[in-house]
């Protein structure tokens, strides 16, 4: 019989891709993944990882054994849940920003209707001030969201800076033009740190492109429009930073988890401690 740590640590070395961070997410020493792995490996009989010194990755029965181990993880939860004194049940409406979504929410989302198969999330993405006017207005229960740093709103997570990105970053500085900003709409926490910043540096800049979307604005950095700005953790992949000497230095932003007063505290509190469990990057 397999054992569901082992299937648990083997899937969350498969969304990490490092035994350290797969460690750090499920709060163990990196050397109980490795042993959880090797006794995984011993009871198929097959070979699941490949590692070297730049990155693991996994063999063909590895990929295989995913989707069956994720089956077997929510069949355990589901069941659990229904036969456990304090299973949760109802509705949830969550609020993310739309950066979260593009990089990390997939694995806490899996994680938490495992654990919590009887909850209904209602998801919501948007800009960080929408998303805090919406829950003002009592839309949703749970905001997981950017802020100023400074601001005292919501429970801090964590804080990273921001760095500027394009597709050529030596082709788009080297121009002697009006820097080309890619950007989210207004109220946009990042944009206002962005146009701050250049106009204290009196550096000259127009948007060329805006979008509510993350994916729309990165295709428009992909296809060399100009630069967009995201979080160090958050790069999307086809972009580099540009050097720092180059532009002005963009202040730190912070992550933050904000509950709605008279929200269901049992279910806020199971989703906000999954979120702080396995959001916070290893370089925060």
């Amino acid at each position: 019989m397999l054992n569901l740590h082992h299937l648990d640590s083997f899937l969350m070395l498969q969304q990490t891709g490092s035994f350290t961070d797969a460690a750090a997410r499920l709060g163990v020493g990196q050397s109980t993944v490795t042993q959880h792995i090797q006794r995984l490996e011993k009871a198929l009989g097959r070979r699941l990882v490949l590692r070297d010194t730049h990155q693991v990755k996994l063999t063909a029965d590895g990929e295989a054994l995913v989707g069956y181990a994720r089956g077997m993880l929510d069949l355990n939860g589901r069941v659990l849940s229904l036969f456990g004194e304090s299973r949760l049940r109802g509705r949830l409406r969550l609020g993310v920003s739309e950066d979260v979504v593009a990089n990390r929410l997939t694995g806490i989302l899996e994680d938490f209707i495992r654990l919590h198969p009887l909850v209904d999330l209602e998801l919501t993405v948007a800009l960080s001030a929408v998303l805090n006017q919406m829950q003002d207005a009592g839309d949703l229960d749970l905001v997981l969201a950017k802020r100023h740093v400074g601001d005292t709103h919501g429970k801090f997570l964590y804080r990273e800076p921001l760095v500027w990105l394009a597709r050529d970053p030596d082709h788009i500085i080297s121009r002697d033009v009006v820097l080309p900003l890619i950007a989210f709409p207004p109220p946009s926490i990042t944009r206002r740190v962005v146009q701050e910043a250049l106009d204290g540096a009196g550096l000259a800049w127009r948007v060329v492109c805006t979008c509510g979307s993350l994916s729309g604005l990165t295709a428009a950095a992909r296809a060399g429009m100009g630069v967009m700005v995201q979080p160090r953790s958050m790069v999307p992949e086809g972009l580099r930073e540009l050097p720092g000497d180059r532009l002005p230095q963009l202040e730190d932003v912070e992550f933050v988890l904000i509950p709605r007063r008279g929200a269901d505290a049992e279910m806020v509190e199971a989703l906000s401690s999954l979120i702080a469990a396995r959001i916070v990057p290893q370089s925060a």
